[in-house]
């Protein structure tokens, strides 16, 4: 009876979502409060039994219920238990499951968190949830559904979940991924309550700032966590491919990253109103697109969970109606918007501005994110046009995405000194000569010594531009930041008292801009300098790879839980000195009798010796895949950093004011700011005193 449980909890839920939908915008627009404050407790009473459904499917996966088609194809009386509960979200029906989960855990925090927002914004934030909340609810129960049983001839035994799978990276991957792509329904949510509204002033933006700071957070790690598992799991040595799937959750995370920026120029200035507005359903948007290209089967990928033209239709028409929708209440709301620009106009700012360097860093990101979609939808549209088969390589990305990633690093060295409306071009000057000869000296001089040996030869104009961007950025937030802690006094305990004082939103800026500059390091360097090599060895042979010797020891059987393996021990050496043991393996899953590589690591910051295990050879030979990969931890460790940098701006105290304020400022964004929380929550007074 669990899984009925859970079906009716499902039900329960979605009823719940068409109340949620429905009641608190109703009620914003008659003034009734009651109906208003209704949409917080729906919203968590769609979470609790969201959360139910969810339990009832991890526990058939635990308790090994086959009756259910979705487990008895995903699970398997073998599989280890922390592997049966990650195979609730493995495929295609928990997946979504797992996706309304934490959509509902997004609405809850709203309703939760949203007590010094006025009433009237946030049951509009809450409806719009609920209404995104039952299009998945209705996809799931319609065309998705887990708990369907196959009575009464339910196998004893499961298919198991597949191999690639197997593997911590499932655990912890796909929900900080779908906390990221859900998280931007919040700022979708924003973005179309202030247009119903009509309210688009600095106050709508510091309320809706760490909302969407928090799901950019969330997917920033979950990329660089899905980049860290492909490098080690498929076994190719790769980080990154240009899937159509990868491209489907970089191009939220572009827009969002631009939406991030943007919106702080509204919250500080006023400006860029319509924009952020537009990014913010564009997010959304590419979260929900993403959605369609993974599970409609208009693509092959090995992120791809489904193949079902029904399913495809179902999401289709969900997109189109929630971007048309959305689209259509910007133009109707357009001369509103215009209203609130004209305000925001007079506040002028010069060609070298922070404003201009904000509006150069979207504008690089927008193009980026469409240089990805035209290649990532070009090869669809060209099949249903019947123009043939084409398919989009990286070359074509890495063409277009270099240039515009080297142009974003020149300008973040250069934003970091601007200042709000003007900025003396001579300062600029100033503050870039230390850091430009900085980085000049060590873009020239460092592939010298990075190369096997020091020779014009091994020279890398890649790596000069990488080492030149990344330096660039390293040493101008430093500078920026010494100048900063350098306030009134030259002391160390003047310049600590300092540090204090900066806020989290400053530290979170640093923090990113500096990762950024680690992984375009990791990603120029590791490009460059790779060296592989596929050999064919016995055990006992030693090969020599870019200074190291690697020696084939031998080879084992092992039995793991649902596995044999063929396990070799591979041992490197660097001068004759023992650096590390390797335990590359060739493992075969029993139950869908599925040969697996599972590459064997040892890492290291400034490098990685990783070996795979190919195909057996005659006699006792195997073919070998070694790499040495330099300064490829440097990828991971700057997405990483990137994340914290967002994680430190939503801790800025700003944000965790229970009141906004309403003090008068010296800073014309302050008043604005203050004016318009008051004015918001004087009209919601009016409006229900009115209905009463």
């Amino acid at each position: 009876m669990i899984a009925e449980y859970g079906h009716m909890a499902l039900i329960v839920a979605l009823c719940l979502s068409i109340a949620q939908a429905i009641v608190p915008m109703a009620g914003s627009f008659a003034g009734y409060r009651t109906w208003m404050r209704l949409g917080h407790s729906l919203a968590i009473g769609q979470l609790v039994f969201v959360a139910i459904s969810f339990a009832c499917l991890t526990a058939a996966f635990v308790q090994d219920d086959f009756s259910l088609q979705y487990v008895a194809n995903n699970s398997n009386t073998l599989l280890p238990t922390q592997f049966k509960i990650s195979a609730v979200w493995g495929a295609h029906e928990g997946s979504l499951l797992l996706w309304a989960l934490i959509l509902a855990v997004w609405s809850a925090a709203v309703a939760l968190f949203s007590n010094h927002l006025p009433l009237v914004l946030s049951s509009r934030v809450l409806s719009i949830l609920g209404a995104i909340s039952v299009g998945f609810g209705l996809f799931i129960l319609l065309t998705s559904n887990p708990f369907a049983r196959i009575l009464p001839f339910s196998p004893t035994e499961g298919g198991d979940l597949n191999p690639l799978l197997q593997d911590f990276g499932l655990i912890v991957h796909p929900p900080m991924l779908y906390m990221g792509y859900v998280g931007f329904s919040v700022a979708f949510a924003f973005a179309v309550a202030a247009l119903i509204g009509g309210q688009f002033d600095s106050a709508w933006a510091r309320w809706a700032r760490p909302w969407i700071n928090s799901a950019w957070v969330f997917l920033t790690i979950g990329i660089t966590l899905g980049s860290w598992w492909a490098y080690y799991e498929l076994g190719w040595g790769g980080w990154w491919f240009w899937d159509p799937v990868e491209n489907a959750s970089l191009m939220p995370w572009l827009v969002g990253t631009a939406l991030v920026h943007s919106i702080s120029v509204t919250e500080k200035r006023g400006a860029f109103r319509s924009w952020t507005l537009l990014l913010a359903i564009l997010a959304f948007s590419l979260s929900l697109l993403g959605t369609f290209l993974v599970r409609s089967g208009v693509l092959t990928s090995v992120h791809a969970f489904a193949n079902d033209p029904e399913r495809g239709i179902f999401i289709l028409a969900f997109l189109g109606l929630v971007v048309g929708s959305s689209l259509l209440l910007f133009a109707l709301r357009g001369p509103v918007v215009q209203q609130h620009r004209a305000a925001a106009d007079a506040v002028s700012y010069s060609g070298l501005s922070r404003e201009m360097m904000l509006l150069l860093n979207n504008v690089l990101l927008v193009s980026a994110m469409a240089m990805i979609l035209i290649g990532t939808l070009y090869p669809l549209i060209a099949d249903v046009l019947d123009l043939g088969k084409i398919s989009v390589g990286p070359p074509y990305f890495n063409f277009f995405f270099v240039p515009m990633t080297l142009g974003l690093m020149v300008a973040m060295g250069f934003a970091v000194f601007s200042r709000w409306k003007k900025t003396d071009a001579q300062l600029l000057r100033q503050k870039g000569m230390v850091p430009f000869l900085i980085s000049l000296s060590a873009a020239l001089i460092l592939p010298l010594f990075l190369a096997d040996s020091i020779s014009w030869a091994s020279y890398s104009i890649t790596a000069v531009i990488t080492l030149g961007a990344s330096f660039w950025v390293l040493t101008m937030s430093l500078e920026d930041l010494w100048q900063k802690l350098d306030r009134g006094s030259s002391k160390a305990s003047s310049k600590l008292k300092n540090i204090g004082k900066l806020p989290g939103s400053y530290w979170g800026m640093q923090c990113a801009h500096i990762g950024i500059a680690v992984c375009a390091l990791g990603v120029g360097l590791s490009s460059v300098y790779d060296v592989q090599k596929d050999v064919r060895m016995v055990p006992g042979d030693r090969v020599a790879v870019a200074g190291y010797e690697f020696s084939f020891d031998s080879l084992d059987y092992v039995q793991g839980p649902n596995f044999g393996a063929s396990r070799g021990q591979i041992s490197a050496y660097k001068n004759e000195r023992l650096v590390a043991v390797l335990y590359p393996e060739k493992r075969k899953y029993e139950a869908r009798n599925q040969v697996m590589t599972e590459a064997a690591l040892d890492a290291g910051l400034t490098r990685d010796l990783y070996v795979s295990l190919g195909e057996p050879l005659k006699g006792d030979a195997w073919a070998i895949r070694l790499h040495v990969k330099p300064f490829v931890r440097c990828i991971w460790l700057g997405g990483l950093m990137i994340g914290l940098g967002g994680l430190l701006s939503v801790m800025d105290k700003r944000y965790r004011r229970r009141k906004p304020s309403t003090q008068s400022s010296s800073q014309s964004s302050s008043q604005s700011s203050s004016q318009s929380s008051a004015q918001l929550k004087a009209q919601a007074d009016a409006t229900v005193a009115a209905a009463q």
